[in-house]
């Protein structure tokens, strides 16, 4: 697919591409609440869930990187009670404007070409225990998979270790018949009827044919990235190529999207026409790995010039950055990298390690990374921020961490 238009230097693309993603709006003075959540997971279309937490639940920090601090029982009730977003597999296991479920039945009457492993097998080889289960969940209400008697299977190293009552249940929720009502403490899904979580008005809305569903979600996707290549908007909702250019094509035509040319990108782009085009962004941020401003690794190094890796799978001792490592955003450039851990049991935020890309003012990026971290530590009921020394920007972070008088 090719196109043409304006052209656009690289800055204005990164700083249009800030905007979209809401950090060039200051952070509320006053407290967060429902309201500004609301807005932000709007405006994001999709938040990643993930299951790691070495720091926090994954989908509670792109909402303290944009907002600051905000208390997480406010999140929660947006999906656990209000139900204004509801869980789904998207970009991967995430949550999302409840508006969007219409716009994702597509995929979830095509549950048997589209999920995978055990979700499938268990459907194909044993039917009727599927049916069972969702009548149980219809009759006896919302069920765990911890509560059902099933040896969990031996297969030591794959995160997909699901026993077979959870594939099922699993596959009842990619089909759209279950969905989640709540999280426990633990995290653990709590699956009930759609029909008895979600507002009816989304339970009752037509079912839109494929082609509009899949525009309405490029659509999104494009609004949350401001200025994208065809392979960022497809990427954000996961969406299979020949539908994903298809729409993309389609909104180009309606004069939604705007062919572009980036500076130094390589590839066709497109812009949406009414983006926010700041003239400079002062964020200041830590992002989560699995934030939507920088999952897409091959976008975070075209848009950033910021090389990218989660290092979690890789063994320790060939780690470069770290285990948990969040980019530390400063102003429109990713200036800096931290392995962070919170340490409930001593009350400390852990930097494992921190290091400076190259050309940065190190003991600008230290001070603004120290007061950042401060805030993080407080948000996260953590007393105080601890560096282990690791890495070429820990002497300033150290030294930017004392307070005078102590």
């Amino acid at each position: 697919m090719e196109t043409s238009g304006e052209r656009l230097p690289a800055a204005l693309a990164r700083r249009i591409a800030l905007a979209a993603q809401g950090f060039a709006d200051p952070r509320p003075a006053g407290p967060v609440g429902t309201r500004q959540l609301r807005r932000t997971v709007e405006r994001l279309g999709v938040v990643q869930i993930d299951s790691v937490n070495v720091l926090s639940r994954s989908h509670y920090l792109p909402y303290f990187s944009r907002l600051g601090p905000y208390p997480r029982a406010a999140l929660d009730q947006l999906a656990d009670r209000r139900h204004d977003v509801f869980e789904y597999w998207a970009h991967e296991a995430s949550f999302l404007p409840v508006r969007l479920q219409p716009s994702l039945r597509w995929r979830m009457a095509d549950a048997d070409q589209q999920a995978w492993g055990s979700m499938t097998r268990v459907q194909r080889e044993r039917p009727e225990y599927v049916a069972a289960l969702l009548e149980r969940v219809r009759e006896g209400g919302p069920l765990r998979a911890s509560q059902l008697a099933e040896a969990r299977p031996d297969r030591p190293g794959t995160m997909w270790n699901w026993h077979e009552g959870k594939a099922a249940l699993e596959y009842l929720f990619f089909t759209g018949a279950l969905t989640a009502r709540a999280r426990t403490a633990g995290f653990e899904r709590v699956y009930d009827l759609t029909e008895r979580v979600l507002p009816a008005a989304v339970v009752e809305a037509p079912t839109p044919a494929r082609d509009d569903a899949v525009r309405e979600l490029v659509r999104t996707a494009a609004r949350a990235l401001g200025v994208a290549t065809e392979t960022d908007l497809r990427d954000y909702f996961r969406l299979p190529p020949a539908l994903a250019r298809t729409a993309i094509a389609e909104l180009t035509d309606a004069g939604e999207l705007a062919p572009v040319q980036v500076t130094g990108w390589g590839k066709p782009a497109w812009l949406v026409p009414d983006a926010r085009r700041p003239r400079w962004v002062r964020a200041r941020a830590l992002l989560s790995p699995f934030d939507s401003l920088v999952w897409e690794r091959p976008r975070v190094e075209r848009v950033f010039g910021f090389r990218y890796r989660l290092e979690i799978y890789t063994p320790a001792e060939k780690r470069v950055h770290g285990y948990y490592v969040l980019p530390f955003l400063l102003g429109d450039a990713l200036v800096a990298r931290v392995d962070l851990k919170a340490d409930r049991q001593a009350g400390v935020l852990r930097v494992q390690a921190a290091h400076a890309e190259a050309g940065v003012d190190v003991a600008e990026v230290a001070a603004e990374l120290a007061a950042e971290l401060r805030l993080m530590a407080a948000w996260s009921e953590l007393d105080t921020v601890v560096v282990a020394g690791a890495g070429d920007l820990a002497p300033a972070l150290s030294a930017a961490l004392v307070v005078p008088g102590t």
